[in-house]
């Protein structure tokens, strides 16, 4: 899949409170708290980068695990060099949230004008860390599914 880029300061602290990344350990226990199977990924940590390893059932639950490693504070980047797909499909669009943005106006600029009301679909692709629609914080990814 790639390399994807994070704002190390942004995202849950899950580990302390300084700006370095979690221990492998940790991460995994956050993918695990996400409703994901860990035992098949392997996660390792080399400063503010995590390697990401092994299996994901689909380019869905692939892209939700990078978030759920991407949107914790102190890493700055996941590489998917080494993560296998089994159910590949069409990759969704990564967008980082800036201050002063909502998810009506994300929505009409990744789906086009007077598609605002689709922002739903950027909830539900999002679940955790978006809990409220109302609630987006800057620095956060978000995936933004193609429509179906």
């Amino acid at each position: 899949m790639g390399l994807f880029k994070f704002i190390k300061e942004a995202g849950a602290k899950i580990f302390g409170g300084g700006a370095q990344a979690a221990t492998p350990d940790k991460l995994q226990q956050e993918v695990q708290g996400h409703g994901f199977d860990a035992s098949k990924l392997s996660i390792d940590v080399q400063g503010d980068k995590v390697k990401l390893g092994g299996q994901a059932m689909s380019q869905e639950e692939a892209e939700k695990i990078i978030l759920s490693l991407g949107n914790t504070y102190g890493v700055a980047e996941v590489d998917t060099s080494e993560l296998q797909i089994q159910q590949p499909a069409q990759q969704s669009t990564m967008y980082t949230v800036q201050k002063g943005d909502t998810l009506w106006e994300i929505a009409e600029k990744h789906y086009g004008k007077g598609k605002g009301a689709k922002y739903t679909e950027i909830v539900k692709a999002n679940s955790p860390p978006v809990k409220d629609p109302d609630m987006i914080q800057p620095g956060w990814v978000l995936r933004i599914p193609p429509l179906p």
